[in-house]
């Protein structure tokens, strides 16, 4: 997927009901950025841009539906390769960060 420009879907941004619409800038990793929606603490509709495509793909789908605290026990710590964190890691972080009002417009 082609990312999308800065400013463009800000962190926050209000779909409905209670759902928000968050982005974050990921770190130490091939992806770029994730966006995902966050309904209470429920997690949907995440896309990965940039990234190995098909595992990020599987990974949004397996994991959409999941609480923030299902996310981080499956997935926080995934390191790849020598890298000190995955795309699955930065998910969990940015996640929490969403979930505890951490994930500001700064990290766009």
């Amino acid at each position: 997927m082609a990312i999308p420009p800065p400013g463009s879907n800000l962190p926050g941004i209000k779909k409905g009901s209670d759902t928000m619409r968050y982005q974050y800038k990921t770190q130490y990793t091939c992806s770029q950025y994730i966006e995902f929606d966050l309904n209470g603490n429920v997690v949907s509709n995440i896309v990965f841009y940039g990234g190995c495509n098909g595992n990020l793909k599987a990974i949004s789908k397996l994991v959409d539906g999941w609480t923030v605290e299902k996310i981080e026990e499956y997935l926080k710590g995934n390191t790849c390769g020598r890298r000190p964190t995955s795309c699955a890691d930065q998910l969990a972080i940015a996640v929490r960060k969403a979930y505890d009002g951490r994930l500001g417009s700064s990290e766009t």
